[in-house]
């Protein structure tokens, strides 16, 4: 008989702390955003605030005017449009969401904590290693909140998978498998990472200049504008898009999140014209910790994707000496050692819905209690860094020990 947890296993002492606030919301309020990078992914997490509580859109930010356009008329009209984020910070608002490409993440947020705003962002948090000291400092050194995007630490199936991992359930963990294929080939209708973007520009609606921010000056790329992440000066391919979310989850089950040293085979196989590679597997050696299930000899960390295939998605596995843990999306299920019928899970759990939503409603409840979000700074840090480390390793001679010798 296969059980249906329907609660968390097992409770980590979450060493929540409250924070100060030059303003807290009352239960009643509505929460007053600002809005910057207005692109697909925001489109994301504004249906998901519909979903967390009273709020309103006052203002949006976003160098691109139909991108902007499309915020002012969710608002009803009501919010201000703008291409500096400057100026929506200079407004009546509690928080930003910020979902820009990766190279104005730091920047922005930086500046709305400095501005007393409190910040959603999104991942990667940083777009290089050098990044993760400003961001932490800048969050610690305020009195704001901010939550990372990593949302699966929101997601129930996924905490509870951590917890099984900590209470020891499938015994000793020594390596961990990660994946996640997409497919970006335009010639396959259903590929919505093509589809989203096989749209026009018109170079009268933006500003370019705005959108380039602190990356070389350079010629508009339609490429380079629609597919950002594939492309060193403004994100960091696969490793900082897709490999951060599945590392933060190791994070946390394992208890340990920074690598001693990686290795990456990797190659643009399919789209040569990025920068990043669109085929990878990466291999990460993490130290044990006094806490986890891996025992003080520490554990590995294996990653396999490409962007031209795209019928598995992504997940984990989680390879514990007594059973095997895998999880995605969509829900976990447990397979024992030494039980016979290897497809048959002893344990399931389907996932209950977005996690985004759910994290979304963390970021809303920490802005009125001012306790810590489910995605602190460091957390986010920590994910993106290993992106960064693996890109470092592929970049260099393909392997790295971390922190380096120089």
């Amino acid at each position: 008989m296969v059980y249906q947890p329907n609660r968390r296993s097992f409770l980590i002492a979450s060493g929540i702390t409250a924070l100060a606030s030059t303003r807290v919301l009352g239960a009643n309020d509505t929460l007053r955003v600002g809005v910057i990078g207005a692109g697909g992914r925001m489109r994301t997490l504004l249906d998901c605030a519909d979903k967390s509580g009273p709020w309103q859109i006052v203002a949006v930010a976003d160098p691109y005017k139909p991108h902007r356009d499309e915020v002012k008329d969710r608002s009803d009209d009501l919010a201000s449009t703008h291409i500096d984020y400057r100026e929506v910070l200079d407004k009546n608002i509690d928080a930003v969401f910020i979902a820009t490409p990766d190279h104005w993440h730091v920047k922005i947020a930086s500046d709305a904590l400095a501005a007393g705003k409190d910040v959603y962002l999104e991942k990667p948090v940083t777009h290089t290693i050098e990044e993760s000291a400003t961001l932490i400092q800048a969050v610690r050194s305020s009195k704001q909140i901010l939550q990372c995007g990593m949302q699966q630490r929101s997601w129930t199936h996924f905490r509870n998978a951590a917890d099984l991992i900590q209470g020891g359930s499938i015994g000793r963990v020594v390596q961990v498998r990660t994946y996640w294929w997409q497919n970006y080939q335009r010639h396959f209708s259903n590929s919505p990472q093509w589809n989203q973007t096989n749209k026009p520009v018109n170079m009268a609606d933006l500003d370019w200049k705005q959108w380039l921010g602190s990356a070389p000056d350079q010629p508009f790329d339609k490429e380079k504008f629609y597919r950002w992440r594939w492309f060193w000066n403004f994100g960091g391919g696969a490793m900082t898009d897709l490999f951060t979310h599945w590392i933060d989850v190791v994070h946390m089950a394992m208890q340990s999140d920074q690598p001693l040293q990686a290795q990456m085979l990797a190659g643009k196989y399919v789209f040569e014209e990025w920068d990043c590679p669109d085929t990878i597997q990466a291999a990460f050696r993490y130290p044990g910790t006094a806490t986890n299930a891996s025992g003080p000899k520490g554990f590995d960390v294996v990653y396999e994707g490409n962007m031209s295939s795209s019928i598995d998605d992504g997940g984990l596995e989680f390879r514990g000496m007594d059973a095997t843990l895998k999880l995605t999306r969509s829900g976990l299920s447990v397979y024992r050692e030494g039980i016979p019928g290897k497809s048959n899970p002893i344990l399931t759990e389907a996932s209950t819905g977005d996690g985004t939503i759910t994290h979304m409603q963390n970021f809303f409840e920490c802005v009125k209690t001012r306790r810590e979000p489910n995605a602190p700074v460091e957390a986010g840090v920590a994910a993106a860094r290993a992106g960064h480390i693996g890109n470092l390793a592929y970049r260099g001679a393909g392997q790295i020990a971390w922190p380096p010798k120089s």
